[in-house]
């Protein structure tokens, strides 16, 4: 099984972080593609998956910017068997697309479920009581919702999820509060301790897939407010990395 740490960089935003420069990493440069910010379009989808065709779905592979987080859908249509999704966000990603022929950074989720035959579950953790709310009935009973208040309430590193199906976890860092990450959408509350104590219990219980990982911040920050967001994301990427990596996952 390879099990490689892949970078896929959109926006150029891994050079300034130093988790990325392991020369055993395969970084993937996406920055020449067209059609691909926060919507994917026909073109842009054809030269993705072109370019991660060579690799293996196992592994760790960290996509840029939620607005690339529609990469998931991607990496897991090389999946060939069933299997759920575990999507820690603070956002359902399932909403409809303003154009039919075109995927989104916030419908993919909803078109996976849609298209992908493989796909038995989504487990959603992070999202406000609103947003669990607002998704449509018809998608209740394969889409499992563990709101933000919830999962503060309610420690979510102590009693494992226990499904059936061989997980994909995706990650978007929008998921956790400010101190722990920095993005361009707005974040929820959930610590990178809460976070890392969650993803532990899962590597400890249940069959993983593989994991990806968004939520890189803007390029459109100020210098000074750019280099304290690099800081605070190489933290939590180093972090997750080194998680992963205990876990024997890369």
């Amino acid at each position: 099984m390879n099990k490689s740490v892949i970078i896929m960089d959109f926006s150029g935003i891994y050079k300034e972080e130093p988790f990325a420069y392991n020369p055993n990493f395969i970084h993937l440069d996406c920055s020449r593609l067209h059609g691909t910010d926060c919507y994917c379009d026909e073109d842009g989808a054809r030269s993705i998956k072109q370019i991660i065709n060579p690799y293996s779905v196992n592994g760790i592979h960290f996509i840029d910017s939620g607005d690339y987080h529609y990469v998931t859908k991607f990496w897991t249509e090389k999946i060939d068997h069933p299997f759920s999704l575990v999507l820690f966000d603070h956002h359902t990603d399932m909403q409809p697309s303003k154009w039919s022929n075109m995927l989104s950074c916030g419908g993919w989720v909803k078109d996976m479920i849609d298209g992908n035959r493989f796909l038995k579950h989504v487990y959603i953790l992070g999202i406000p009581k609103e947003s669990a709310a607002a998704i449509p009935e018809k998608y209740h009973d394969r889409v499992n919702v563990f709101t933000d208040e919830l999962l503060h309430a309610h420690s979510i590193h102590q009693k494992p999820l226990s499904i059936n199906e061989p997980l994909y976890i995706s990650i978007d860092k929008d998921v956790l509060d400010t101190n722990s990450a920095r993005t361009d959408w707005d974040q929820g509350i959930m610590t990178l301790d809460d976070l890392k104590g969650a993803l532990a219990l899962m590597l400890r219980h249940e069959k993983i897939i593989g994991i990806d990982i968004c939520g890189e911040c803007p390029a459109t920050l100020s210098l000074f407010d750019m280099d304290n967001a690099l800081a605070i994301n190489n933290k939590a990427n180093s972090e997750l990395l080194e998680l992963f990596t205990k876990q024997g996952l890369c």
